[in-house]
């Protein structure tokens, strides 16, 4: 009785030892999650050997697929990846967000290797399959404006906008492709915008200098290779004269930040009162800045957006309470495109 006991124990011994073997068995999913933790690491050979270990055992594991390409990229053999890219959009069982980030990838890994009309044509096989992921929308519009393709880039930045109108980077390219169209007023009201959703960087004070170009009549002179459509220049001529005429002459001001409240003032006033059917894709944002020009916050704004100038950061700790009732002014306004 003692030794069939002991068998009895031996016994179930040896399967919870061979039930802990089995479900330590490595399968695909762990390969490729312990691959991540490598690659986040930057240990990207050992990660790779991860995702050859886990797409041996399947090969159409959609998660791997995508991650061995990503970790190609980062090591700078992108284009070794976009054969497992293409398995992740044949796959049935990838999600959505993954067939999205994939179409993403490649497009980014044909950028990073100068084949801009490559990342096009991926970006836009992803918007097909998903209209409605701005990520796509965004980077089609900066492969776009890097293939000076600007009238392509316009139009899909405004698709990028719509899909979110908080990305800061949607509304930067869109002020850029406006500029390099010469659409300057367009242009200006893009610039402005962005540096309310993007103060104190780089970015800002390099958009308030594109702003300070457009306001001395400047504009970005002919690239070698680039035709204007005549609709792109005739709505650039109309645009270009309203802005001439609604800027103030013969004044003398007292400070550059005074200047500029009043030509901003005089712009967004006469932006305001184009008609809708001819700014189509900009009437919210003339909308918005007229009534921002009609109410007491401008000398605050356009010290607000000039905060690269001396003079303006000096006026804005002098004056800290109008800065205040700007921005809750920005926060309880709406600024639609």
């Amino acid at each position: 009785m003692k030794r069939a006991r002991q068998l009895i124990v031996l016994c179930c011994i040896v399967l919870l030892l061979w039930g802990r073997a089995f479900s330590q068995t490595p399968d695909a999913k762990s390969l490729t999650r312990d691959g991540v933790e490598l690659a986040n690491q930057k240990n990207y050979a050992a990660a790779i050997d991860k995702y050859k270990a886990a797409l041996t055992l399947d090969a159409d594991y959609a998660p791997g697929n995508y991650q061995m390409a990503f970790t190609l990229h980062a090591m700078g053999k992108g284009l070794d990846g976009i054969s497992y890219l293409q398995k992740v959009f044949t796959s049935k069982t990838a999600s959505a967000n993954l067939v999205n980030g994939s179409y993403d990838l490649a497009g980014s890994i044909y950028d990073a290797n100068h084949q801009p009309q490559k990342a096009i044509e991926s970006y836009k096989a992803g918007i097909a399959a998903n209209p409605t992921y701005q990520p796509l929308q965004y980077n089609l519009a900066l492969a776009y404006f890097r293939n000076k393709q600007y009238a392509d880039a316009e139009a899909t930045a405004v698709q990028a906008i719509k899909l979110d109108p908080k990305h800061a980077s949607s509304i930067r390219l869109y002020a850029l492709v406006s500029f390099h169209q010469n659409k300057r007023a367009q242009a200006l009201l893009g610039f402005c915008s962005f540096i309310i959703m993007e103060p104190n960087t780089a970015r800002s004070a390099e958009a308030y200098g594109n702003i300070q170009h457009i306001l001395k009549g400047g504009a970005l002179p002919a690239e070698p290779g680039v035709t204007i459509s005549p609709a792109a220049k005739a709505q650039a001529d109309a645009q270009n004269k309203v802005l001439t005429k609604a800027l103030p002459t013969g004044f003398k001001y007292p400070t550059p930040g005074d200047a500029l409240t009043a030509q901003l003032k005089g712009i967004f006033f006469a932006l305001g009162n184009i008609p809708e059917a001819d700014n189509k894709d900009w009437h919210g944002l003339a909308a918005y800045f007229s009534q921002l020009a009609a109410s007491p916050h401008m000398p605050a704004f356009a010290r607000f957006i000039s905060m690269s100038n001396p003079e303006s950061t000096k006026w804005a700790k002098a004056n800290e309470q109008k800065m205040a009732d700007l921005q809750a002014w920005i926060d309880g306004t709406d600024r639609t495109f």
